[in-house]
């Protein structure tokens, strides 16, 4: 598998990997912190809003 952020594409040997550095990230609205892409979110990264399950379950921006 190769992980690509924009036209980046890092490949050693039969290992994959991506460097951290590389990751691409997004700013969470409700706590206004970065966060970086996770595995995890890796076919649904579009639609990642929030950086965490209690940040998607309050909505509420902190004033």
């Amino acid at each position: 598998m190769d992980y690509h952020s924009g036209n980046l594409q890092i490949r050693k040997g039969n290992i994959d990997l991506m460097k951290k550095e590389f990751l691409p990230t997004k700013v969470c609205p409700v706590c206004h912190r970065l966060f970086t892409w996770r595995k995890k979110w890796e076919k649904n990264w579009e639609n990642v809003k929030y950086c965490s399950k209690k940040c998607a379950g309050s909505k509420t921006f902190p004033k």
